[in-house]
């Protein structure tokens, strides 16, 4: 009986041990809390590091002209019952359309602002959205594209209900963002989704979690299959469910990968693996000396021109 007892004891324990280590991953990795939300957002967010420092006024300047631009106010309803936001600027009526999502933690107004600017020289429309738990969108738990991948299926649609489903769509991300079209890309797309933009994407959730903890010299092997637990147990999805570069094999749309080769946050052999298993038409542009994001503000009219190349044609033959 007392040995009964001892195991019971030992196994709740370490169950406990696992449990709680699986909810701290958890908090950590994928939990936005309320109290972070209701923050007083900053002025201009632009994103934190040294390597933005260099384009810091631009960066504002490209948000300030975007909040001057009129646009029209989206929203739609998620699979699980999240409000997610987004604005809507129409370059001139019956344009094609960028449909932007921007990268882990950020938001639309930080990450994409230039994207506006940049789709509308070369005469596009866009379309710039909220990921679930990040600005104005409801939701507390980011999912690495798993779920944001089924909600970029939902904003096509809606897209489609206020430009009609004629008008070409482009679909255009930025590191998660760009993991998340890449894995939206797998699935069976409206006809006028001619194709994909993955800017900086990393290869899957897990092969980028593995890095970023090797770069704060954590033991991976230990921490990262409770990382997984956690988004299972608490978070309701699996983190591991068609990565980037399984997408890719089953892609339905052709795919342009552009990524600076001096990318120390996803790296660039990422892209390149991304665009080695690409199953479709395909294009890979390398922009030498640019950190993380910052291939258009490194190289703006080689970033131009590679687009222009790429999906004019797409575009016309639609």
């Amino acid at each position: 009986m007392k040995i009964a007892i001892i195991i019971a004891v030992c196994a709740i324990s370490i169950a406990l041990i696992i449990s709680s280590s699986a909810y701290i991953c958890f908090y950590l990795v994928f939990y936005v809390p309320k109290m972070v939300r209701r923050r007083e957002p900053e002025e201009f967010p632009i994103p934190h590091g040294e390597i933005y420092e260099p384009y810091r006024e631009s960066m504002i300047g490209y948000i300030k002209k975007v909040r001057e631009m009129p646009h029209t106010d989206m929203e739609i309803t998620s699979f699980d019952g999240l409000k997610l936001r987004g604005r809507f600027f129409e370059y001139t009526k019956g344009a094609p359309v960028e449909l932007m999502f921007h990268g882990y933690r950020g938001c639309s107004e930080s990450d994409l602002s230039g994207g506006v600017l940049r789709a509308f020289k070369l005469g596009r429309s866009v379309a710039i959205v909220d990921h679930r738990a990040c600005g104005r969108s409801e939701g507390n738990v980011i999912t690495f594209g798993v779920n944001e991948s089924r909600d970029c299926l939902s904003w096509i649609d809606r897209l489609n209900t206020l430009i009609g489903d004629g008008t070409p769509i482009i679909l255009t991300g930025v590191s998660m963002g760009a993991a998340t079209v890449m894995m939206a890309a797998a699935n069976k797309l409206p006809e006028n989704v001619v194709g994909v933009l993955a800017d900086c994407g990393y290869s899957s959730a897990k092969e980028i979690i593995i890095k970023v903890m090797q770069d704060m010299k954590l033991p991976t092997r230990l921490l990262y299959p409770f990382v997984k637990l956690g988004a299972r147990l608490y978070g309701r999805f699996d983190l591991e469910k068609t990565p980037p570069c399984e997408a890719m094999q089953n892609c339905t749309v052709p795919v342009i990968f552009i990524h600076g080769d001096t990318d120390d946050f996803v790296p660039c052999d990422m892209s390149r693996k991304n665009f080695e298993l690409c199953s479709t038409k395909k294009r890979l542009v390398v922009v030498p000396g640019a950190g993380h994001g910052l291939a258009y503000m490194k190289d703006p009219e080689g970033y131009l021109t590679a687009l222009s190349e790429f999906f004019s044609p797409l575009i016309d033959n639609h």
